[in-house]
C-alpha cells in the first residue's frame, strides 16, 4: 500500500552515519595531535569532534597545541586520513536502504564536515554515482552545528523545513536540524553516545543500519 510521504528532503551525515569511518577518524585526529607534540586526546575527546569542519575539529581535540600549529594539525591528520581511506567503506545495508528512498521519489542529499574533494571523491565511485541529489561541506560553507548547510539545501530544492529530515550520528547533526526548523533522527552506531540525543528531541534513534531503514520506510 503506498503511503504518503511525510518528508521530500532527506538529508544525510556522512561519517559515522554512511561510512563506517569513525574509529578510523578518532585514530587520525589522535596520532596526528601527537604528531605536533600535543598530549594524545582521549577516544571520546576525539570521536567527539567528528562531522564539525577540520579546523575547529581538530583545535577542540587538541587544547593544548598553540594555533600557530594548526595548519601542521591539518596536514598531519590529512596525512594519516589518506593512509587509511582505503580501508573505510559504506555500512552494510546503506546501498538498499538508499535505493528504496529514491524508489520513493525522496531528494536524497549529504551535508558533512568533510571537504568538498573529500566527499567528491566517495561520491564518483561506481556504487554512489548518481545516489544523492544535492550536498553540502564545511569549506563551502558554515559547519555543523550551524543550520547554513541545511538551510542552502533546502533552498536549492524548494523543501519547507517541516518536510525536511536530517539524520546523523553526532549532537552536531542534531543541533543542526534543530537550528534549521527540521526534524532529525539520530544514529547510535557512529560518534556519538546514543543518551547524548535525548536533549535534542529527535523523532528516532537507530541502533543499526537497518533499524533505520525499518523507520525511514514506515515513517519518512
Amino acid at each position: 500500500m503506498n503511503r504518503p510521504r511525510q518528508f521530500d528532503l532527506i538529508c544525510f551525515d556522512w561519517d559515522g552515519t554512511l561510512f563506517d569511518s569513525t574509529g578510523i577518524i578518532t585514530r587520525c585526529i589522535q596520532q596526528a595531535v601527537v604528531d605536533v607534540g600535543g598530549a594524545r586526546p582521549s577516544d571520546q575527546a576525539a570521536s567527539f569532534v567528528i562531522g564539525m569542519a577540520l579546523a575547529p575539529a581538530l583545535a577542540k581535540a587538541a587544547p593544548d597545541v598553540p594555533p600557530e600549529k594548526y595548519p601542521e594539525l591539518a596536514a598531519r591528520y590529512r596525512h594519516h586520513y589518506l593512509r587509511h581511506q582505503g580501508d573505510i567503506s559504506l555500512f552494510d545495508g546503506v546501498l538498499p536502504m538508499l535505493a528504496d528512498l529514491r524508489g520513493r521519489h525522496h531528494w536524497l542529499t549529504v551535508a558533512t564536515g568533510k571537504s568538498r574533494r573529500g566527499l567528491d571523491d566517495v561520491l564518483a565511485t561506481r556504487q554512489l554515482r548518481g545516489v544523492f541529489d544535492g550536498s553540502r561541506t564545511a569549506d563551502e560553507t558554515a559547519g555543523k552545528p550551524d543550520p547554513r548547510m541545511l538551510n542552502e539545501l533546502m533552498r536549492q530544492f524548494g523543501a519547507e523545513p517541516e518536510r525536511t529530515l536530517m539524520i546523523g550520528d553526532t549532537t552536531h547533526d542534531l543541533q543542526m536540524a534543530l537550528n534549521a526548523g527540521c526534524a532529525s533522527v539520530g544514529v547510535g552506531y557512529g560518534a556519538h553516545p546514543l543518551d547524548d540525543f535525548d536533549a535534542l528531541h529527535p523523532r528516532f534513534v537507530a541502533r543499526s543500519v537497518a533499524d533505520l531503514h525499518r523507520w525511514l520506510d514506515e515513517q519518512a
